[in-house]
C-alpha cells in the first residue's frame, strides 16, 4: 500500500479521498489554485501546493506542474477524483514515465472509452446493444444533418469527447437541428478541446441506469449493481438512487454481466461507470442500450457504498497498489435502499442557471451512519464562476426505499443555504412529489413535473411572518441588554400612552406586508395578513417555538429564521419562505424605466452577439448566447420590437445583472 498519494482534485471529493485515505494510514498531498488558497480540501491534507491561478487551465488541468508537485512531495500516487484530468490518458502515461501510479484505469483504456464513437463502435464489436444512431468520423454539418434525418427526430446531439451534460442537446425537428448542432459544436469545444459530435435517437420515455463496475491486475471484474440517475436537468443528475426501482434480480444480472463485458472489453482496472439508457419498464421490456463508459469514479458512488456497505475509494488505492478485488462477485450483496442529492448553487426557477456568491450561512442536518454529507465548502467559502457549482452531497440510507425517501425528505428539511440561489426547496418537493414516491420516474421528469416542482413562490403564511417578527424582536432587545433604559427594551413603550404595537414591513416581489407585535406580560399579540391573534413564543437564536391562538383553536409551529442583510428565510414544516425586510430609506425602484433592458442572468462571457443596434427582432429571437461553467445559455428578445444598443462584444467578460442590450417595443 501507498504510504503517501497526490490529490490533484478539489471540492468535496478531494475531501472525501483525504478521509479514506487517513483513515487507511496514506498521507494526503493536496494541490490548489489562487480561489481556493483557504479551502476545505486544503486543510483536509497532510500537505498542499500551490499551482496556479483560478482558472482550470492555469491550475487544476495542469499536469506538468501536478507531477513536478508530486515527486517534490514524494508522493507515489495520484488519485484524480473526477473531473479535470481524471479522464486524460496523455496525463496518464506521463504519470507512468514519471514512476508514479495513476490511480485509475490504464492510458489504453481512458482513450479507449473516452470518444463516445469509438467506445460505440467497440461495445458493438463486443455485443453490448446500442442505442440506433450515428457514430461515424465524418463531421461534416450537412452529412450530420442527413443522418439525424435517417434516424428520426427528436435526436439526441452529443460531444463525442464528452460527458456531465456538456456538449448535448436534443433537436425536436430538422427546423432546430442546426442551431442545436452549433451550440454542441461550442461546448464540447470549450469544454474538451474537441468539437466532434455523435448523434442517437433521443428515447423520451426512458430511464438513465448505470452500472458500477470495478477490475484488478489480477483480471477480475465484478459489478456493483446499478444506480438509478433518471432525475436530471440539463442533462446534469440532480438525485441518484441505488438499487434502481423495480428492478428484477433476472435484468439486475443482465445488466451487470453486459456492463462487465463492456469493461472487459478494454481489461479494465479500477473504478468505472457503465452507463445504459433504458425503456421506462426496463424490467419487462428487457431493452436497454449502452451510452458511454466513465472511466472514474463517478459523482454518485456514495449511493452504492450505502448499499453495499464498501468503501469504492479504499478500493481503489488497493487495486492501484496491486492488490486483488477485496470481494468477488458472489460475496457482494445489497443492503438497503440508498438516495444522493446534489446540492447546487443554482437557481431553478431560471432554467437552473448557476449562481455565484459567499455562503453567508448554512446550516445542514446531522450525519449519522444513515445520513452523510460530502462537501467541499463551509460557511464563509465563496462560490465562484471557476468552478463546478456544487456546495454539497446530501446522501441517506434505510432498510426500504419508502423509508430511505422519507429520510431524504427530512434531512432536506434541515438543509439551509443563505447567500446566493439554491436548489434546496427544489430538491425538497421533489422528494416529496407523488410521481417520485411511487418511482414514476424517467428522464424527462423535472420538464414533466415542473408546474409542481417549480410553483410560483408562495405568499408567506401568517405562522411565517409571525415567526420572522419574533425572531427579529427578540434579536434586538438582546442586542439592546446592557442598556436599561426604557428607549432600549423594545417592548412599544411610550411615556404616558398605552404600550403600542412594533411594526415589521416584509416585501415579496410587489406585494408588501406588515406584522404588528404588541408585547404583553404573558406573550404577544400579533397583527398578521388574517388579523389579530394571541401568542406565546420560545426563542433560542434563530430557532423558535410558536404557539398562536386562532379562531380554530391553538396551533404550535416550530420554525428556523436566517437572516443575511434584508433578506429573510423562514424554515418550517417543511416549507422555505423568502422574502425580504423592507428598508424604509432605501429609494423607489422604477421598473418601468427597466423595461427592455435586458441583463446577464449570470456571470459568465459573451460566445456570440445575434444582433445589432437598428435591428428588427421578434419575440423569443435569440439576442446573445452567454457561457458560464461551460454551459450556454441564451438571450432571448421578451417581445417584438428594435435593437437600440448592444453593450458587450464576443468574448468579453460579463457580471449578472449586467445590461447587455436595449430593446425598443414595436
Amino acid at each position: 500500500m501507498f504510504s503517501k498519494i497526490l490529490i490533484a482534485n478539489r471540492g468535496e471529493i478531494a475531501v472525501r479521498i483525504a478521509r479514506t485515505a487517513r483513515r487507511m494510514g496514506v498521507r494526503t498531498v493536496a494541490v490548489y489554485s489562487d480561489a481556493d488558497r483557504d479551502a476545505m480540501h486544503v486543510a483536509a491534507c497532510d500537505e498542499a501546493f500551490h499551482i496556479g491561478g483560478a482558472a482550470p487551465k492555469d491550475s487544476y488541468l495542469r499536469g506538468d506542474k501536478i507531477l513536478e508537485v508530486a515527486k517534490q512531495s514524494g508522493a507515489q500516487a495520484i488519485h484524480p477524483g473526477y473531473g479535470f484530468l481524471s479522464e486524460n490518458e496523455d496525463f496518464a502515461r506521463k504519470c507512468a514515465k514519471s514512476n508514479i501510479i495513476f490511480i485509475g484505469p490504464t492510458p489504453e483504456a481512458i482513450e479507449a472509452m473516452g470518444l463516445k464513437a469509438e467506445s460505440k463502435r467497440l461495445m458493438e464489436k463486443a455485443g453490448v446493444p446500442l442505442v440506433p444512431g450515428y457514430h461515424g468520423e465524418a463531421q461534416d454539418d450537412a452529412l450530420l444533418a442527413k443522418e439525424a434525418e435517417r434516424i428520426g427526430f427528436p435526436v439526441l446531439i452529443k460531444a463525442s469527447a464528452g460527458g456531465g451534460g456538456k456538449g448535448m442537446k436534443v433537436a425536436e425537428s430538422a427546423a432546430e437541428f442546426a442551431q442545436a448542432l452549433a451550440s454542441a459544436k461550442r461546448e464540447a469545444k470549450n469544454s474538451f478541446g474537441d468539437d466532434n459530435v455523435l448523434i442517437e435517437r433521443y428515447l423520451k420515455r426512458s430511464r438513465h441506469i448505470e452500472i458500477q463496475v470495478f477490475g484488478d491486475t489480477q483480471g477480475n471484474c465484478v459489478y456493483l449493481f446499478e444506480r438509478d440517475c433518471s432525475l436530471q436537468r440539463r442533462h446534469q443528475k440532480v438525485i441518484e438512487e441505488a438499487p434502481a426501482p423495480g428492478m428484477t434480480p433476472a435484468m439486475r444480472k443482465q445488466m451487470g454481466e453486459a456492463a462487465v463485458a463492456a469493461a472487459k472489453a478494454v481489461a479494465y482496472v479500477g473504478a468505472g461507470t457503465v452507463e445504459f439508457i433504458a425503456e421506462h419498464d426496463v424490467a419487462q421490456s428487457g431493452r436497454f442500450y449502452f451510452m458511454e463508459m466513465n472511466t472514474r469514479l463517478q459523482v454518485e458512488h456514495p449511493v452504492t457504498e450505502m448499499i453495499t456497505g464498501l468503501d469504492l475509494v479504499e478500493w481503489q488505492l488497493r487495486v492501484a497498489s496491486g492488490e486483488r478485488l477485496p470481494k468477488l462477485q458472489d460475496e457482494l450483496q445489497i443492503n438497503g435502499h440508498a438516495f444522493e442529492a446534489r446540492i447546487y448553487a443554482e437557481n431553478p426557477r431560471n432554467q437552473f442557471l448557476p449562481a455565484i456568491g459567499k455562503i453567508e450561512q448554512l446550516r445542514a442536518p446531522q450525519t449519522s451512519a444513515s445520513v452523510r454529507i460530502d462537501t467541499g465548502v463551509r460557511e464563509g467559502d465563496e462560490i465562484t464562476p471557476n468552478y463546478d457549482p456544487m456546495i454539497a452531497k446530501l446522501v441517506v440510507h434505510a432498510p426500504t426505499r419508502t423509508q430511505a425517501l422519507a429520510r431524504l425528505a427530512d434531512a432536506l428539511d434541515e438543509y439551509a443555504v443563505i447567500g446566493f440561489a439554491n436548489n434546496v426547496e427544489f430538491l425538497q418537493r421533489t422528494a416529496r412529489h407523488p410521481a417520485f414516491i411511487n418511482a414514476d420516474i424517467d428522464t424527462g421528469f423535472i420538464a414533466k413535473h415542473s408546474d409542481l416542482l417549480l410553483p410560483p413562490l408562495p405568499a408567506p403564511s401568517d405562522a411565517a411572518f409571525a415567526a420572522c417578527a419574533l425572531v427579529e424582536l427578540h434579536r434586538v432587545r438582546a442586542a439592546s441588554a446592557s442598556d436599561a433604559s426604557a428607549w432600549a427594551r423594545a417592548d412599544g413603550f411610550w411615556l404616558g400612552q398605552p404600550n403600542q404595537a412594533i411594526r415589521f414591513r416584509y416585501q415579496q416581489h410587489d406585494q408588501a406586508y406588515e406584522v404588528g407585535v404588541l408585547v404583553r406580560d404573558a406573550g404577544y399579540m400579533l397583527t398578521l395578513p388574517s388579523g389579530a391573534h394571541c401568542a406565546t413564543a420560545t426563542v433560542d437564536g434563530e430557532a423558535i417555538a410558536l404557539t398562536m391562538n386562532t379562531g380554530a383553536g391553538e396551533s404550535k409551529t416550530y420554525a428556523r429564521v436566517l437572516q443575511h442583510g434584508l433578506q429573510r428565510v423562514v424554515l418550517l414544516h417543511g416549507e422555505r419562505y423568502e422574502f425580504n425586510a423592507i428598508d424604509p430609506y432605501a429609494p423607489p425602484h422604477d421598473d418601468e424605466a427597466h423595461a427592455g433592458h435586458l441583463t446577464a442572468p449570470m456571470p459568465g462571457s459573451v460566445v456570440s452577439v445575434l444582433v445589432k443596434a437598428g435591428d428588427k427582432v421578434a419575440k423569443g429571437q435569440p439576442l446573445i448566447i452567454m457561457e458560464a461553467m461551460k454551459m450556454e445559455h441564451t438571450i432571448v428578445a421578451p417581445f417584438e420590437g428594435k435593437v437600440e444598443a448592444v453593450y458587450f462584444a464576443a468574448k468579453e467578460q460579463v457580471k449578472e445583472g449586467a445590461e447587455l442590450v436595449a430593446l425598443e417595443a414595436s
